[in-house]
């Protein structure tokens, strides 16, 4: 029995199948995917309706399905010139952000399932959770999506709110506790500056930074198991 954390799929079914295989991943196992399932790549419904396949797979909630539970009700509707006209001007700034952020390719997928299917998406995204706390072989493990913003060790995790959790990126210089290890997502590690080695798993100060940025150039999905902290790539994305 194997625990495994993955994070950022944004929509590379490819490639998760890949790393899913790669990491022989079995029945009495747990796979933990740290959120950013949807947009950006070709298939992220795809890859949801994967992973409600999966009992044993844990998928934390990204700032890309915060996103995209703000406007998926409204594109269950028949997308009238009137139903625009009704979109009210946070609705349409809500869509308009998505858009920018690469939600083109979910509502792509969305809109060719039946209303029933949409429905069993929009609820299974929204039992999403916020974070998950493990203790695995006498470690402490914290697992989220994007940091720990605001961020203070008298903190209790439900003194964090959302925009702490999915949207800010932890500080990699500092470490935020002593007898915890910190793993997240959101931050591609092409981007960390500590990161001597750009575009894989990043580790130091009790960080574990996992988004090694698959929907990007050069990057590629990454798996960590925290029994043996054994790293598992997929392929490189084209060039």
């Amino acid at each position: 029995m194997a625990t495994y954390v993955i994070s950022d799929i944004h929509g590379e079914y490819e490639k998760f199948m890949e790393l899913l295989e790669e990491i022989e991943l079995e029945e009495n196992d747990t796979l933990y995917v740290l959120g950013d399932v949807l947009d950006r790549g070709e298939h992220p419904i795809k890859t949801v309706l994967k992973l409600m396949e999966m009992p044993n797979a844990i998928c934390l909630v990204g700032n890309h399905e915060v996103m995209a539970l703000k406007c998926l009700q409204f594109l269950c509707q028949e997308i009238t010139d009137r139903a625009i006209d009704e979109l009210d001007e946070e609705a349409a700034e809500d869509l308009l952000v998505w858009l920018y952020n690469g939600g083109d390719s979910t509502i792509r997928e969305f809109r060719a399932l039946d209303q029933e299917m949409r429905q069993e998406i929009i609820a299974f995204l929204e039992d999403f959770e916020l974070y998950e706390e493990l203790v695995i072989k006498g470690k402490r493990y914290l697992l989220v999506h994007g940091g720990l913003g605001h961020f203070s060790p008298e903190k209790e995790m439900n003194e964090y709110s959302l925009r702490d959790l999915v949207w800010d990126r932890p500080n990699y210089r500092r470490k935020y506790f002593d007898d915890t290890y910190l793993v997240t997502g959101h931050t591609p590690t092409q981007t960390i500056d500590e990161n001597e080695n750009p575009g894989y798993i990043y580790r130091e100060n009790h960080h574990i930074a996992i988004d090694c940025g698959a929907c990007f150039p050069g990057g590629r999905l990454a798996a960590i198991c925290l029994e043996t902290g054994e790293e598992f790539y997929s392929s490189d994305q084209e060039e």
